[in-house]
């Protein structure tokens, strides 16, 4: 995506060899297309790239940072303020609303949040209140089932306030409920109307517009619109992946002053998170954000009982590696892993490896159960002759035992240069964020 190539500008930052006026010029010129192209608002982009160019050419470098790093904290500290605040709803009763458009991916959306509030404890429902999407009612059922979530719909009822009257009614005794409402091509009268009924019964704690990340200059004129007509607490960004721009949601937001409360960033349930401004900010220059990896790492781990410190030694066998193997599965895409990590820690990584699925990781399962108590604690003795007969008594190639060695030195390289790097759980460590 076009906000991509903020990753670019920070690592010339990074590797310059001296912050002169004619670099700081060039520099902000490419912050500049790179927000333009991801189409955010042009009155915006002038007031951030003003602000670094004022400030790289007038602050005195403070004392704690060279020169790179003080451009760097002033690109990073002008875009945070660009991207505004973030909306955070806290793990407690509550009861919320989702608008927007159709194809902006509200169904989904309800679904993936029920799941992030109930893998944090919360006894979390769903409301089909989309009566006039005919599959809606389908989508969310099968979604909630799969993910263990409590469903409240009637399948043929179309009026979507008697369906919510009725869930408030079955539904008491959920922390969190969760309501999918229904989306038009356009935010006509009857939609108005319909959303403003549902408001009044449910009386939401939060109010939560889903735009797609795509939607480009017209987010604004769409926030605005529904703002005005129902009274929106919170923006929830879809499809922030790597084919989506996205700047014309994050201006959307800034412009009209709500907060962004989520974002999804693919089609998978994990794909979906807290909006994290600082963190946010810190991915799209490319320096990671340890603290939303560390929180990650501590969740799974204490899903799957393990230490989160013994999970960073960096020492571990692939005895250990079978362990972790599902929690590394529930954290997401390796490559996912990476981009929480400042400049990806130097590390240069196959894409077979980025790129590491989930049934290959149930092979990986299978491998390891062929291999020695021995093998499985010392890799190093695994020399061909032994990767034959692994490959042979899973009934996989040796190709694919080669895969696993290869995947299991990258996750120790990884893990020892978090380890020596000595990143922390909050901020970005050397770089003083």
């Amino acid at each position: 995506m076009a906000l991509e190539s903020l990753k670019e500008v920070a690592r010339k930052i990074a590797g310059s060899s001296s912050i002169d006026k004619k670099f700081v010029e060039e520099m902000v010129k490419e912050i500049q297309r790179a927000l333009i192209k991801a189409d955010v608002n042009v009155r915006q982009v002038k007031e951030i790239s003003d602000a670094i160019k004022k400030r790289a050419l007038s602050e005195d470098v403070l004392p704690a940072l060279n020169a790179k790093e003080q451009i760097l904290k002033i690109v990073y500290e002008e875009l945070l303020r660009g991207v505004g605040e973030g909306l955070e709803i806290p793990l407690k009763k509550a009861k919320i609303m989702l608008v927007g458009l159709q194809g902006s991916g509200k169904t989904t959306t309800t679904a993936k949040m029920a799941k992030y509030f109930k893998d944090r404890g919360m006894k979390v429902a769903v409301v089909a209140a989309d009566t006039w999407r005919p599959a809606a009612y389908e989508q969310l059922k099968q979604l909630a089932e799969e993910y263990g979530i409590t469903f409240y719909g009637e399948k043929g009822e179309k009026d979507a306030v008697k369906i919510v009257k009725n869930a408030l009614e079955r539904l008491k005794d959920c922390d969190m409920l969760i309501v999918d409402t229904a989306g038009r091509h356009a935010l006509e009268d009857e939609l108005i109307e319909e959303m403003v009924k549902i408001a009044e019964v449910l009386k939401p704690d939060y109010k939560l517009l889903v735009l797609d990340a795509a939607i480009g200059q017209l987010a604004s004129k769409q926030a605005e619109a529904f703002h005005n007509a129902i009274g929106i607490n919170g923006i929830i960004i879809t499809k922030f992946d790597g084919t989506a721009k996205g700047g014309g949601a994050l201006s959307a937001a800034r412009q009209i002053g709500i907060p962004i409360a989520f974002i999804g960033t693919g089609e998978k349930v994990e794909d979906f998170e807290r909006f994290d401004p600082a963190g946010f900010v810190s991915r799209l220059l490319g320096m990671g954000d340890i603290k939303a990896l560390m929180e990650k790492i501590e969740r799974i781990a204490s899903e799957e009982e393990l230490d989160p410190e013994a999970f960073l030694k960096g020492t571990f066998t692939l005895k250990d590696i079978y362990k972790q193997i599902e929690a590394m599965n529930k954290m997401g895409p390796v490559r996912k892993i990476f981009e929480m990590l400042p400049f990806g820690l130097g590390m240069k990584v196959d894409d077979d490896v980025m790129d590491m699925t989930q049934e290959k990781m149930k092979r990986f399962k299978v491998i390891m159960d062929s291999m020695t108590e021995e093998e499985l604690l010392n890799p190093k003795i695994i020399d061909s002759s032994r990767i034959r007969r692994i490959a042979i008594g899973s009934g996989t190639s040796p190709q694919e035992v080669k895969e696993l060695l290869t995947y299991y030195k990258t996750m120790k390289n990884l893990m020892k240069k978090m380890k020596k790097n000595k990143l922390p759980i909050k901020g970005l460590g050397k770089l003083g964020f």
